[in-house]
Formats: structure tokens, sequence, C-alpha cells
């Protein structure tokens, strides 16, 4: 696995706006053109800086073209909202391995079992086992373990994944007809497999793999897509393009 900070460094980011700073612009070209931090409530370059990186690493890396085109517009046009910070998790989750794999053993295991808490604990135990396999995390002290099963926790909460303070509880989302479609077209851009129940990012839709199957085959969605279900197989084509996505929801 690539285990990198940001999680840690993100789940500090007390200015989100920052996201859409750095969509178009970086800390240098800003800088050069007389905005020294004008756009943000963070005070130093250092910290800026240690952002900046892990906002273009972990949200703002785009797989391929598509991703890019769908993330760009959301953010374009919408800045942060309830709605772009679902997109972000999903390809943040994607960009981090760390961050899916947390998901994967632990906050998905408890969403999807309907536990209403995540204990701190449980991230930590979480890490201390894959600490016995991965050696690029073998010399992270108790005190790094904690930290990030902390702000692991706080970074969900920023997604508004979860609720809460000292004991944060799991929130359930429900994508909108408007989120359903822009996360098919995610899970089509960031998919290897043709058939989509496959799929390993299929639970990242929040909803259990019936009602995604019975919500994908609404007849207001074929103006979007082309789907061939048959029992275990889901087949699904884009008929809009990227670049015309966003506007075609707003329109429907």
């Amino acid at each position: 696995m690539n285990i990198t900070s940001d999680i840690n460094i993100l789940g500090g980011l007390s200015d989100f706006n920052l996201i859409n700073v750095f969509l178009n612009e970086n800390l240098k070209s800003l800088n050069q053109k007389g905005k020294h931090h004008s756009f943000t409530i963070i005070k130093t370059d250092k910290s800026v800086k240690r952002f900046e990186k892990a906002i273009t690493n972990t949200l703002l890396n785009f797989l391929n073209k598509n991703i890019g085109i769908l993330v760009r517009r959301v953010l374009t046009e919408e800045s942060i909202t309830a709605d772009s910070l679902l997109l972000l998790f999903w390809n943040a989750s994607a960009n981090n391995e760390l961050l899916n794999y947390l998901n994967e053993k632990v906050y998905f295991p408890a969403f999807y079992t309907g536990r209403i808490t995540i204990k701190q604990d449980e991230v930590a135990a979480c890490l201390k086992e894959l600490k016995q396999t991965e050696t690029s995390i073998q010399n992270w002290s108790e005190s790094t373990v904690e930290v990030t099963a902390s702000k692991y926790l706080t970074l969900l909460k920023k997604f508004n994944l979860m609720k809460g303070s000292a004991n944060k509880t799991i929130t359930h989302p429900y994508l909108s007809d408007k989120m359903l479609i822009v996360f098919i077209y995610w899970l089509l851009a960031i998919g290897t497999k043709s058939n989509l129940l496959d799929s390993q990012w299929l639970k990242y839709c929040f909803s259990e793999k019936k009602i995604f199957i019975e919500r994908i085959m609404q007849k207001k969605l074929t103006k979007f897509i082309n789907l061939n279900y048959s029992g275990n197989i889901l087949k699904v084509e884009a008929v809009v393009s990227y670049e015309k996505l966003y506007d075609a929801i707003s329109q429907s």
C-alpha cells in the first residue's frame, strides 16, 4: 500500500473552501498574483502548503479524464455542498489507499449492519492489525495510530458521513436522483469490470445492492443510461457525455 499522512492532514483542514481554490490554481501562482492568504483563514505558508499537497493528492487527483470532468464541473458549479462532498469522498477513497482500506474494514461494515457509532478504538485496532503486514507503517508509534484513528473519524464527519463531537454517530445518506446519476457515471469511470454488481465500489452508493438495482432501473433514468440486467449481471452504458452530464441533470 502507498500510505500517506493525508488522512491526518485533511482531518485537520478547517477551511474546505481551499479545495475550490486549488482546483485551478496553486499557492505559488496565487502569491505571484498578490493574493497572499486572501483566499483562506489559515495563517502560515507552511500550513497552506501542507494542505495543498493533501488536497491535490487525495481530493483533486483524477484517475482518468472522465472523473476529472465530473468532479471539476460539480465543484465549479456548487463549490462545497453536501452533494460535492459525497463526490469528493468517492474520489478521495479511490486515490487514498488507507482511506479506502479503513472504509472497507471499519466504516462500511458498521454502516451496512445498521450500527449507530464507530469508536476510535475500533479504527486504532484496525490500524494495528495493518501494521503487522504493512512494512511502511510498522514504525508508527501508539500516538500516531491514535491520531490517525481520530482524524479518520473527523474526516468522515467533514464528509457528512458522521455527526457529533466526542461520540460520533453514523449518518445514512440517501442519494438524490441527481447524485445517483453522478454516482453511476463515477462508477462507470472508475470501474474495470463490465458487470457493475462485481464492482468493489458499489458499496459507496450507501444502499443495499437490491435497492441500488431497483433505483437504477427506474424509467426516468433511461435518458442517462442504457442497461442490461439479467439476474447476477448488470451492464450499464452512459448515454450523455461527461462534458454535458451536469447540464443534462440540471435540466431534467
